[in-house]
């Protein structure tokens, strides 16, 4: 088992990606952390991983505020002694054009994506520095490399991941800590379906034309990227030991953006 006894926190793993990559961690014998703002979702999701015969917990966590991450942090090291890996994957959308971009819209979706990697990681280092070893990963985007339209905040917050991970690249690489980046495709989440009208009455098509042509009119397949195949990722970057690939991003968007 490539995770065996290691302590794995996900952030918005209640569903979604996150839930993906949690039962996928679970399976390669890793102590899962569920935390996510929903409690009770977060427990569900726990309680379904400890069924199966894995090892799960839930903590409540608003990855914006400081104190909810230091005490879900301080929680799971109460509990299994340290972190191994974190996957900073909490996040949400909004679209509009930047002309109408709420200001208050657009700090929500700063403090989510990039506050959060940032209090998140600032929580869990000093375990990993102490142990000298420790993974982790931000859930970006292909909007980490590229920009659409409607996305203002969305491409900006998760371009900015890129930096933050290479700073803690290069911070935690001689005290054994490694960084990197995800940046999927369109993956059928409730996420992405909830911007399927929304981009449909901004940008006055049908949402069979937004799901064909903006989502997956870039793609070779016309095929979503999955929540099976975000996970495998994931599971590569959190069992893969050595600084060879810290860092470093990895697209996984059936062609949607290639580099």
């Amino acid at each position: 088992m490539k995770l065996k006894d290691k302590v794995c926190i996900i952030t918005g793993a209640a569903s979604g990606i996150g839930n993906a990559i949690a039962h996928k961690y679970a399976g390669e014998g890793g102590k899962v952390v569920i935390a996510d703002l929903n409690l009770e979702a977060a427990q569900k999701a726990a309680d379904d991983i400890t069924a199966k015969g894995g090892s799960a917990m839930a903590v409540a966590m608003d990855v914006t505020s400081e104190e909810q991450v230091n005490e879900g942090v301080a929680q799971v090291v109460a509990a299994w002694g340290t972190v191994d890996v974190l996957v900073s994957n909490a996040g949400i959308q909004i679209v509009n054009p930047v002309e109408n971009f709420a200001y208050a819209d657009w700090k929500k979706m700063l403090a989510i994506h990039l506050d959060g990697a940032f209090l998140t990681s600032k929580a869990v280092l000093p375990h990993m520095y102490a142990q000298g070893s420790g993974s982790v990963i931000f859930m970006g985007s292909v909007h980490s490399k590229e920009a659409s339209p409607l996305k203002s905040a969305y491409v900006t917050a998760k371009h900015g991941l890129l930096g933050l991970s290479r700073v803690i690249a290069k911070e935690g690489g001689k005290k054994g800590v490694r960084t990197n980046v995800i940046c999927p495709g369109f993956v059928r989440t409730p996420l992405v379906d909830k911007q399927i009208p929304e981009q449909a009455k901004e940008l006055g098509i049908s949402e069979e034309e937004v799901v064909k042509t903006v989502m997956l009119g870039q793609t070779v397949d016309g095929e979503f990227t999955t929540v099976e195949d975000i996970a495998e990722v994931a599971l590569f970057f959190a069992g893969f030991e050595t600084n060879a690939l810290t860092g470093q991003s990895l697209v996984a968007s059936h062609g949607w953006f290639m580099e």
